[in-house]
């Protein structure tokens, strides 16, 4: 496993600009493995960080997928968590490897594993318009979680998707508005709402 160096670069992201600024040194030699086992460091700082790791291109993607992948599900929720704050800065940094790694993971049984690996799909559909399938899929699936907040980004995503309007716009359209019909969360209804208003324009 390479060593990674984290850095302290601010964003536009107020959450990971807080954590930067008050919790990241700016140089701390450590290991992905290393880090995840920190006792002394809170998971949120721990997104941060690895999020730094992913935007600077010391860590490559690949590699953390490779964790990812043996992790439990609290790792791999950071792990993937990390990602999705990374992918919202720059969708760039991801690949086809990211888009099916996190495709698998919304099966999971873990939530917050599902809700972001949603989240990341949703940052990156625009990079894959022709590899959305399997992702539209899973999430479908997932409309009908029992957890609000799994839910909640299953409908971000398909609405970034269904906002493509790729060769899935035409079908997707009226299965999302029958999971803004069924949907009994507001906030997840409003949430389809402003997607299918936008994609009708």
């Amino acid at each position: 496993m390479a060593t990674v160096l984290a850095n302290g670069t601010q964003n536009t992201d107020t959450r990971q600009s807080f954590i930067t600024h008050h919790f990241l040194p700016p140089y701390c030699p450590m290991t992905l493995p290393e880090l995840l086992s920190d006792q002394t460091k809170k998971a949120k700082e721990k997104v941060a960080i690895i999020s730094n790791w992913l935007l600077a291109g010391s860590l490559p993607a690949d590699e953390l997928l490779a964790l990812a992948a043996q992790a439990k599900d609290a790792d791999k929720g950071t792990c993937i968590e990390a990602l999705e704050l990374a992918t919202r800065q720059n969708a760039a940094i991801a690949d086809e490897q990211v888009l099916a790694f996190v495709t698998g993971t919304l099966s999971g049984p873990a939530p917050r594993v599902k809700w972001e690996s949603a989240k990341v799909i949703g940052n990156i559909a625009k990079l894959f318009p022709a590899k959305l399938k399997e992702p539209i899929h899973a999430l479908l699936i997932n409309t009908k979680d029992k957890s609000t907040v799994v839910r909640w980004a299953a409908a971000f995503a398909l609405g970034e998707i269904l906002q493509l309007k790729t060769g899935h716009h035409k079908p997707l359209l009226p299965i999302l508005e029958a999971a803004e019909s069924n949907e009994q969360d507001q906030a997840i209804r409003k949430k389809y709402q402003l997607a299918i208003a936008k994609a009708k324009k």
